[in-house]
């Protein structure tokens, strides 16, 4: 396998943000974890999985169109080259290919698929992008979110000092509308303009940087 394919870890990454988007809108999910790589790769891509900051499947899925509680899945997610089952039911989402570009890798192939790269910060470029548009993350882009990470740390650690305060209701409507649509650079572009807002209060963009966190 080419260790700087991400296509893998970023149908997980869709699949977690889908989970997240659901059970913050108030829906109980279950999800399952189909494995269709070499045996021995699937290790590497837990260990990765459990980096990048994705939830651990609830259910096994030998079977994509097994029996769970609650009947068949509702909802699959798949690379652009998965062939749909007949009959496998439910709906497709799926996400684009995705890998590090050749100045990334930043510990060679021994690194894995995530380059040697703060696991964070290349979730963070992943979903800087929309999920069905092709990736290639260079050492730049990666580079930009460590940074971005390091600055909204310091960000948030500082409103915390602060008291609290409501979510602006715009800012509320904007979240909620585009993790219904999994548009998380939507939500990252409403991130970006708050922290740059001095004008606004600590309190309220404290809490809209939490309630945004639940699924990023």
């Amino acid at each position: 396998a080419d260790p700087a394919d991400l296509t893998g870890l970023r149908v997980l990454l869709t699949a977690d943000l889908l989970a997240r988007a659901a059970e913050l809108s108030g829906l109980q999910v279950l999800t399952a974890r189909a494995f269709t790589g070499k045996p021995g790769d699937e290790a590497a891509v837990e260990r990765a999985a459990d980096a990048l900051g994705i939830h651990p499947p609830a259910l096994p899925a030998d079977d994509p169109a097994g029996s769970w509680p609650g009947g068949p899945a509702h909802v699959h997610v798949a690379d652009e080259g998965y062939a749909v089952e007949d009959g496998l039911g439910g709906v497709m989402v799926r996400a684009g290919a995705a890998r590090l570009a050749p100045d990334a890798g930043l510990g060679g192939a021994a690194a894995g698929a995530l380059g040697g790269h703060d696991p964070l910060a290349v979730r963070l470029a992943l979903i800087s992008l929309p999920r069905h548009q092709p990736a290639e993350l260079t050492a730049g882009e990666l580079a930009g979110a460590a940074q971005r990470l390091g600055e909204w740390r310091r960000r948030v650690a500082g409103w915390a000092e602060f008291p609290s305060g409501a979510i602006p209701g715009p800012a509320a409507a904007t979240v909620r509308a585009a993790f219904g649509g999994l548009d998380t650079v939507a939500v990252l572009a409403l991130l970006n303009g708050m922290a740059g807002d001095e004008t606004a209060l600590p309190g309220p963009r404290f809490e809209t940087f939490l309630f945004a966190d639940r699924v990023l």
